[in-house]
């Protein structure tokens, strides 16, 4: 096993330096947006609307309009009409600061000074929002709701009600189970192609082979969106549309160029010893393949499955255009995007639903990770 070489001279070390505070600073951009998605996928829905993560930990300051109760709740005090409520809405606690009468206006009556209505009424306010409407006559039985509009401040709040209304909503078990059924084989089968290309091409000579390699390879570079809608009008053709089977194809031929390319890579790179002794021995290149180049490329499978599965997972474009819209049929990211709204007023269980979609992705990258570095390396030069 080698050893790391220790740095000696000050350039060496200020190598060294450069390359750890490079890579901390890499790790640091990715991980506060997650760091900040997470934290704010507990945070109160109206919190979130006037302060962002980083100010979760800090109390809020916004401004409410609310209206009294009506002339059905009044009783008689000593001679006065009384009302008798709370300003806040249900379940949602704060100190009022200073409350007005005009929404166009920025409330500046302190709590300590009672104010006057916009039909002369005397209210007293007070700091967790109770108030107490006078009148020295009866309220009228038409009278109006009393508007008004107080600035409270509000301590952090957290809750699980995000992630409750994302597992409660309608079809998200479904979702869940659609988006399984289009990963899993959308994995297996491009591996499954891509190995047994990747072999021809490293290990089989036939006519034409270094061309359809470089086509092959050259299809990386082809955008995918290029492609959906004659896609699309052939599967219209042949009424695929819809069905998961379509998706399975489109997965398929977009990650194939990838898959063959990683794979090629490893297994170019395999002993040629190897390969020549089972020859010799009489091995086709079935067994050869099955036997031999199969185990030996583990790494490089997985981590082409992770990168097609994490993919596939998250796929929204692809399977919008190639399953539709039918609700029995969606995937879970179309189903998230569904929560969020026609016009995006639902934005705050983003935030839950995101972790809630990245539980089957973590635990098979975590499940793969030790092949995942050696994956990636696939080809690399080998030095002396």
């Amino acid at each position: 096993m080698k050893s790391h070489k220790t740095p000696t001279t000050s350039f060496e070390w200020l190598g060294w330096f450069l390359v750890r505070a490079t890579l901390i600073f890499i790790v640091v951009i990715w991980t506060i947006p997650t760091f900040g998605l997470f934290i704010s996928s507990f945070r109160d829905k109206d919190q979130l609307l006037v302060s962002g993560w980083w100010s979760s930990f800090l109390p809020t300051t916004r401004t409410i309009t609310n209206g009294t109760l009506s002339a059905d709740a009044q009783k008689e005090e000593n001679g006065e009409w009384v009302i008798e409520g709370n300003l806040f809405p249900e379940g949602n606690k704060g100190k009022i600061i200073t409350y007005g009468f005009s929404a166009l206006r920025e409330p500046d009556t302190p709590i300590s000074e009672p104010g006057t209505t916009r039909d002369g009424y005397t209210i007293y306010i007070q700091e967790n929002g109770d108030y107490r409407m006078v009148s020295p006559e009866p309220f009228p039985e038409d009278m109006r709701a009393q508007q008004v509009s107080f600035k409270a401040r509000f301590s952090p709040r957290w809750t699980l009600e995000n992630y409750e209304e994302v597992l409660n909503s309608a079809g998200i078990g479904d979702s869940f189970l659609n988006t399984a059924i289009v990963a899993i084989p959308s994995t297996i089968i491009p591996i499954a192609i891509a190995a047994f290309a990747a072999y021809a091409f490293a290990w089989m000579q036939f006519p034409g082979r270094l061309l359809l390699l470089i086509t092959v390879v050259g299809l990386l570079v082809v955008p995918l969106q290029l492609s959906l809608i004659p896609i699309l009008k052939l599967y219209n053709q042949f009424s695929l549309r819809g069905q998961f089977p379509a998706l399975w194809l489109a997965h398929t031929g977009f990650g194939l160029p990838f898959a063959i390319y990683l794979l090629y890579n490893y297994i170019s790179q395999l002993p040629r010893d190897i390969i020549e002794s089972a020859q010799i021995d009489g091995a086709s290149h079935f067994d050869i393949f099955v036997r031999l180049i199969v185990p030996l490329s583990v790494p490089a499978l997985a981590a082409f499955a992770i990168f097609q599965f994490l993919w596939v997972w998250n796929d929204f474009l692809v399977a919008l255009v190639f399953l539709g819209t039918t609700s029995g049929e969606q995937v879970l990211t179309m189903n998230i995007n569904a929560l969020n709204g026609s016009r995006g007023e639902e934005w705050h269980i983003m935030t839950s639903a995101a972790f809630v979609s990245m539980i089957v992705p973590l635990l098979v990258f975590f499940s793969l990770q030790r092949y995942f570095v050696r994956g990636l390396t696939a080809g690399a030069v080998k030095g002396g």
